[in-house]
């Protein structure tokens, strides 16, 4: 019995298991994927370092692990009663010829082997500098091509992954996870292997002509298990085509894939058994993913029914000259983010309006005070957000992945659109509702700057409970904002305008601020988003509501 434990994690503890890829009784291979972690960076398979049957598996789905922890039991295996087999070939010296006539071992020739190790730096990365590293898809040990993506990269605008350049097996990992490198960083020491001319050339063995036509190829146990080995290797070699070309008889586990496109796969909801690998040795790329999905919402589904139809193609240079300008990084993020929220989630928006006169009032006493701060009406709407938040915690949740049940956060996080030459990108400002509204004027103003600089980090997008865009600066009465899933609600803001309101005796006029919130109609009904955006109203109107 073989027990298997996490390997080093490049540091992260507590680290979520998100994907298990084999039961008991499945027979694996040495280096098959067996099981998928994340961190709150990136995602990494979990290789199996020795062969055999899968005797009990010790984790599950959810589970938090850290390096050493045991996760899979195994029993059997053939990898060392193999090795006997090859060592007994290789070591027996047959019996018609002399100890001068052996041909070398196995171990001979490595011996005889040139090694050499080389340092892989980091190529050049468009002059990014302390870039994030999201990916290490190697190990201590792995046999690699020049092709093969070692690690993947991130930056404030996109992702990369960075190819080795060089083919061997990995001695030495000297990124870690999470890290930051720039170009011209040490990343990986490989070990390549050459073979002297000398060893490569066969050596015939000087045997007399009768002796050894005497001997049957197939007369020793050794020939033979040569022979079927040969065999195996040959309808294996024949097999690799016919897999390519119909990737639907491949396990998905012992697909050839990276961590990051998997992610992407189970985003999807993609069979990576179905989908045809267009990278080195079949591997299965991201750019691969994608175009299944699109050939999946052209064409119908099997099983009945009907696919998204497909946008008709159009000549539009027929009607008159044309100019074609590529979208950018963040808008093309943007654009797959929203598409994916749009067909997984039912969505309604409430509108309402706030009468914010008083605070528009306290607003402009306090910018003419001269205390050296500016405040906008955002930073008020985001502790009357924060505080909404807490007597209504639904609005603070996310669905579980399976949908049977909700995840309900005991921190208030809130993202805040930020319109930036480039598209739209959402900083998250952390514990909102324990910030004073001028230090949540300072955290904002601070990364909106960086937003539109471009220098905003991934850690800084990362981990809203709740999202808010403003559109009162530009125009507009109303909108309907996109939920952001894993988020389960929105709320938009438009410009806020003069408008005669009733008191009672008379018409009054009040500055009126439009609010649209959208919501998951799944975790979320009509009535509870209603008694939400009410609760809001309350809270704007008078702010002295929230020291309550």
């Amino acid at each position: 019995m073989t027990t298997l434990k996490i390997p080093d994690l490049g540091g992260a503890t507590d680290v979520e298991v998100i994907e298990i890829l084999v039961t008991e009784g499945d027979n694996i291979e040495k280096e098959q994927a067996l099981i998928v972690l994340e961190t709150d960076k990136a995602s990494m398979e979990i290789p199996a370092d020795s062969e055999g049957t899968v005797a009990s598996v010790k984790i599950k789905v959810g589970d938090k692990v850290n390096e050493g922890d045991e996760f899979i039991e195994l029993s059997g295996g053939t990898t060392v009663a193999t090795e006997q087999a090859e060592n007994s070939v290789a070591e027996k010296p047959e019996s018609n010829t002399t100890t001068e006539q052996k041909k070398p071992s196995a171990a001979q020739v490595e011996k005889e082997a040139v090694s050499e190790s080389v340092t892989i730096n980091i190529p050049d990365i468009g002059g990014a500098s302390d870039v994030d590293v999201i990916e290490v898809s190697v190990r201590i040990g792995d046999m690699i091509t020049d092709e093969d993506s070692v690690i993947t990269l991130e930056t404030d605008k996109a992702s990369m992954e960075i190819p080795a350049g060089i083919s061997g097996t990995v001695e030495k990992i000297l990124v870690t996870l999470g890290g930051k490198v720039n170009e011209g960083d040490p990343m990986l020491v490989v070990k390549t292997t050459s073979v002297s001319q000398s060893v490569v050339e066969p050596i015939k063995a000087e045997m007399p002509e009768s002796k050894s036509q005497a001997a049957p190829v197939t007369s020793t146990p050794q020939t033979s298990t040569l022979q079927t080995n040969a065999s195996q290797a040959s309808a294996i070699s024949t097999s690799v085509s016919p897999m390519t070309e119909e990737p639907h008889d491949i396990p998905e586990s012992k697909v050839h894939a990276g961590p990051a496109v998997r992610k992407i796969a189970r985003e999807f909801g993609v069979d990576l058994s179905k989908v045809k690998g267009s990278g080195p040795k079949g591997r299965v790329v991201k750019e691969d993913v994608q175009a299944f999905v699109k050939e999946r919402v052209k064409g119908p589904v099997s099983g009945g029914g009907a696919g998204i139809p497909a946008v008709p193609k159009i000549d539009f240079a027929s009607f008159g000259p044309v100019t074609t300008e590529p979208l950018n990084n963040i808008k093309r993020a943007t654009a797959k983010a929203m598409t994916t929220a749009l067909l997984n989630v039912p969505q309604v928006t409430q509108f309402d309006q706030a009468d914010i006169t008083e605070l528009e009032a306290f607003r402009k006493s306090y910018n003419a005070s001269g205390n050296g701060v500016k405040v906008s009406i955002l930073p008020f709407v985001l502790k009357a957000v924060a505080k909404a938040l807490k007597e209504f915690p639904t609005f603070n949740s996310s669905l579980s992945e399976d949908g049977s049940s909700l995840i309900l956060k005991q921190y208030i996080h809130i993202g805040v659109a930020v319109d930036t030459p480039k598209g739209l990108l959402v900083p998250v400002i952390r514990d909102v509702d324990k910030k004073t509204v001028t230090e949540i004027v300072q955290e904002l103003g601070d990364k909106a700057m960086l937003a539109r600089e471009g220098k905003l980090s991934l850690k800084d997008m990362q981990g809203g409970c709740f999202s808010i865009s403003s559109l009162g600066g530009i125009g507009g009465t109303a909108f309907t904002p996109i939920v952001n899933p894993p988020e389960v609600a929105i709320l938009g803001l438009s410009k806020s305008d003069i408008k005669p309101v009733w008191d009672g005796s008379a018409f009054k006029p009040t500055l009126m601020l439009p609010t649209s919130l959208s919501y998951d109609h799944r975790v979320i009904d009509g009535a509870e988003a209603a008694r939400f955006s009410q609760r809001l109203v309350t809270l704007l109107g008078d702010i002295r509501h929230l020291l309550m």
